[in-house]
C-alpha cells in the first residue's frame, strides 16, 4: 500500500502543478517514507505559500517532475494507491506522468469514501475532522509527507475499531472493478482516457446505440457497466454493445457541444432527450389592432437567434400552447386576448368566468395594460438575440469552439483549422446547443472575434 499526498500550485490538475510529494509505503518489509519537493515550473501563488509553507525560494533548486518520475513510478508500482480525496492526488500524478510519457494507472482507494462507508453517522470526513475524531497525531499539516502520515494513521486506527474482514469487504466494494460486457475486450479499460470528451457505444453492424459525455471518459464508461445488473436500460445497452469509441475534448464545454452535435447527426437508439426534433417553434409577440398577441412561428421559416422578439423554444405546437396556457393561468392573462380561446365580442373568456382573468375580454382591462403584463410574463422565456456581428470563438484550453448565431460550427485545434470550420456547411438553429452556449457565454468575460 502507498499512502500518498501532494501539495500543488492550485486545484486544477490540467493547469496547476505539483510542488511536493509525500509517500508512506507499507509492504512486507515494513514502513518506508519518501518525500520530495518539486520545481513546478510556474509561480506558487501567495495564498498557497501561506497555506503550505512551501515558497518559491524553497522549490527553486528542486528537481522537475520528469527527473523523479521514473523513481516514483518504480516506488508506486503494484501498490494500492491510497489518498484522501484521491481523485485530486491521482489526477495530478496522472497528468504529470502523462507529460513524460508514462501510463500511470494504479488501483485507487479514497479514504474520504472509506470514512463515509465505515462511519456513516458522521457528516464531515475531511482530514481535519478525521484528526479530531480519531486522535491522529499531527507532525506537519499541509505538507505532503505529514498528511500522508495522517492517512496512514487513520488506516491503522480503522484496524483497532473494525474487524479486518469488514475493512477488506468495504475496500473491495470501493475499488471493485466494473464487469465489462461479454463482447468487449478487457484491455479496452487501459485505453480509455481519463479526460473530458464524448464516448460512443455501437452495436451490431456499427449501429449507434448511445452517445454520452463526461469530464472523465473512463470513469463514466465504467459506471455504465457497474450498474448494468440493477438498471434495465444499462443491462440492455450492455447486451447490445459491440464497440466503444471516444473523442477527447479540451474541457466540459467541448464535450457538451460535441455530444449534442453527434446525437443529432447519428440518432443513436438509446438517446432520446437530445435527438433532433422534426420542427422547432417559438412565440413571437405581434401587434394586432390594440392588443399584443403571441403568434407561433417556426425555425425553418425564421432565422432564430436573429430576431429580437421570440419567446420559448418548443418541439411542437401542442407543447407551445400548453406552455402559454400555463403562463396565462399563473399571471391571470386573458385566453381570448392571447388567441388561445375564441370568444364573441363582449363575451368573457372561460378564465374570466372563473375570476382568473382581469377582464381584457370584456373591456375591464385596457389592451395596453394587458400587453404590458404579457411582456413581463414572457420575459423569462425570451430567446437571446445573437450579441455579436458575426462568428466568434470560445477558447477552452488549446481548442477554439467556433459559434455563429447560436450555432456550433466546429472546433479548431490550431489556427489553420479555423478556415475549414468556417467554410463547412452551417447547421440549423438547435435548442440544446442554444441552451449550452447561452449559459457558457454568461460565464465568459470575452470571446475571440472571427474575421
Amino acid at each position: 500500500m502507498a499512502f500518498v499526498d501532494l501539495e500543488t500550485t492550485g486545484a486544477n490538475a490540467t493547469i496547476d502543478r505539483i510542488t511536493e510529494i509525500g509517500v508512506v509505503l507499507v509492504d512486507g518489509q515494513g514502513v518506508q517514507e519518501w518525500s520530495q519537493l518539486i520545481q513546478p515550473q510556474t509561480r506558487i501563488p501567495a495564498f498557497i505559500e501561506q497555506l503550505t509553507g512551501i515558497s518559491n525560494a524553497m522549490v527553486a533548486d528542486a528537481p522537475c517532475f520528469e527527473h523523479i518520475a521514473a523513481e516514483l513510478d518504480t516506488l508506486l508500482q503494484g501498490c494500492l494507491f491510497i489518498a484522501h480525496n484521491a481523485r485530486f492526488d491521482y489526477g495530478f500524478l496522472k497528468n504529470e506522468f502523462k507529460r513524460v510519457g508514462i501510463n500511470f494507472r494504479p488501483t485507487v482507494l479514497c479514504t474520504v469514501k472509506l470514512s463515509r462507508a465505515l462511519f456513516p453517522e458522521y457528516r464531515h470526513h475531511n482530514l481535519d475532522s478525521l484528526i479530531t475524531r480519531h486522535g491522529l497525531i499531527v507532525t506537519a499539516r499541509h505538507r505532503a509527507l505529514g498528511d500522508a502520515q495522517l492517512i496512514h494513521q487513520f488506516w491503522q486506527q480503522l484496524h483497532v475499531t473494525f474487524d479486518a474482514t469488514v475493512i477488506a469487504e468495504t475496500v473491495q466494494k470501493l475499488i471493485g472493478r466494473s464487469s465489462l460486457p461479454s463482447h468487449i475486450d478487457r484491455s479496452l479499460i487501459d485505453d480509455l482516457p481519463e479526460s473530458p470528451g464524448v464516448y460512443l457505444f455501437y452495436g451490431e453492424n456499427g449501429l449507434p446505440l448511445y452517445i454520452g459525455k463526461s469530464i472523465n471518459i473512463r470513469q463514466r464508461v465504467l459506471a455504465h457497466f457497474s450498474a448494468d445488473h440493477s438498471h434495465g436500460k444499462e443491462m440492455s445497452l450492455s447486451q447490445q454493445l459491440r464497440r466503444i469509441d471516444w473523442i477527447e475534448t479540451a474541457g466540459e464545454l467541448g464535450a457538451l457541444l460535441m455530444e449534442a452535435k453527434l446525437i443529432k447527426t447519428l440518432q443513436p437508439t438509446h438517446n432520446h432527450r437530445l435527438r433532433r426534433k422534426n420542427a422547432l417553434c417559438a412565440w413571437q409577440l405581434q401587434q394586432q389592432a390594440e392588443q399584443l398577441r403571441p403568434v407561433l412561428v417556426w425555425a425553418d421559416e425564421l432565422g432564430f437567434g436573429v430576431q429580437d422578439n421570440l419567446y420559448g423554444l418548443y418541439p411542437n405546437q401542442r407543447d407551445a400552447q400548453k406552455a402559454l396556457h400555463s403562463i396565462a393561468e399563473q399571471n391571470q392573462l386573458c385566453l381570448g386576448a392571447l388567441g388561445l380561446e375564441k370568444t364573441a365580442k363582449g363575451r368573457p373568456c372561460f378564465a374570466r368566468q372563473l375570476k382568473k382573468c382581469h377582464g381584457a375580454c370584456v373591456g375591464l382591462e385596457a389592451p395596453l395594460a394587458h400587453s404590458a403584463r404579457l411582456l413581463v410574463a414572457m420575459d423569462k422565456l425570451k430567446i437571446a438575440t445573437w450579441p455579436y456581428q458575426g462568428a466568434v470563438g470560445i477558447q477552452e484550453g488549446s481548442d477554439l469552439h467556433i459559434i455563429d448565431h447560436w450555432c456550433y460550427l466546429g472546433t479548431a485545434k490550431q489556427e489553420a483549422d479555423v478556415h475549414d470550420v468556417m467554410a463547412a456547411s452551417r447547421p440549423s438553429f438547435d435548442k440544446d446547443t442554444y441552451a449550452i452556449l447561452s449559459k457558457a457565454l454568461k460565464k465568459l468575460g470575452r470571446v475571440v472575434t472571427i474575421a
